[in-house]
């Protein structure tokens, strides 16, 4: 995606947390929201340096993201621009600071681009911070599970975060792209993910997008592994009460669910929601080590 749109997110990390920090209000009350209410869940875990998050989209429509790993320095998720253009996977990493022209960065400061698949186009964007980031045309389907893996490799004062795509055919891990940027050498922490609308036409708050996330896990720093059964329910400020968060009826699974006129919240907005614990880290994780 282009740019987190208004109310603007900035994701940031508090004690080991996702901390939604909001940087613009929304729109005032005489005025009809143009877009969905973002809606997010904030996963409770360690430091760590891998992050494995899967997700299964039940429902959507042009102009959504849904981002699966989101970590204290960047996000990676799934998009649909709808019509013609294609859907994408999507990964960004920020550069230090609160600027929003990528053309203000000094060279020091910006991302590097470490390593890129073939098929990965990558740039520089602005607007909610800046940074840099890199789309992989992906047709992904609706009621398909995918699999995406963050890596995290601490390298004196910078961080290098690595994002990875499980490809179910050839049943192997595929790196997309590595990004390095300072972050005073700290790992990956500060766990998310999120459905954001980003058409903002008035008409996109009255259509539904409706994701289910899950079989989550970070490896901490000193090597445990930590399931990812606790998550808390957050929004921006969009003055608009078609949301809903919770756990999923399929074991080890949380949903998200915004806009559409059926859409009612069950659950109270930073409340936290546990599920169950499985039977320990999936075998494409198993995989992943293997090879690295």
């Amino acid at each position: 995606m282009n740019r987190l749109c208004v109310p603007l997110l900035r994701l940031l990390a508090f004690a080991g947390l996702a901390v939604l920090t909001l940087v613009a209000q929304g729109p005032s009350p005489k005025e009809s929201p143009q877009a969905a209410r973002s809606v997010h869940l904030g996963w409770q875990a360690p430091k760590g340096d891998l992050f494995y998050n899967e997700v299964r989209i039940l429902e959507s429509t042009t102009n959504t993201y849904f981002c699966v790993g989101g970590f204290n320095h960047g996000y990676f998720g799934l998009q649909d621009f709808g019509g013609r253009k294609p859907k994408v996977v999507i990964f960004s990493v920020w550069d230090p600071g609160k600027q929003d022209d990528p053309a203000s960065v000094a060279k020091t400061n910006r991302v590097e681009l470490l390593y890129k698949d073939p098929a990965v186009r990558v740039g520089r964007f602005g607007g909610e911070g800046t940074g840099g980031q890199s789309f992989l045309d992906f047709d992904w389907k609706i009621g398909v599970v995918y699999r995406l893996l963050v890596q995290s490799t601490v390298e004196d004062n910078r961080t290098a975060f690595a994002g990875y795509l499980y490809d179910d055919a050839k049943q192997s891990w595929r790196h997309l792209v590595t990004f390095r940027t300072p972050t005073g050498g700290v790992p990956l922490n500060g766990y998310y993910s999120f459905i954001e609308d980003f058409r903002r036409d008035g008409r996109s708050p009255s259509e539904r997008r409706v994701a289910e996330f899950g079989n989550g896990w970070v490896r901490t720093v000193d090597g445990r592994w930590t399931e990812l059964t606790r998550a808390r329910f957050t929004a921006d400020p969009t003055p608009l009460m078609n949301i809903d968060s919770g756990a999923a009826k399929t074991p080890g699974w949380f949903f998200l669910q915004t806009g559409g006129a059926s859409t009612n919240r069950t659950v109270e907005l930073w409340k936290t929601a546990e599920r169950p614990p499985v039977d320990g880290p999936p075998e494409m994780l198993k995989a992943f080590l293997g090879g690295h």
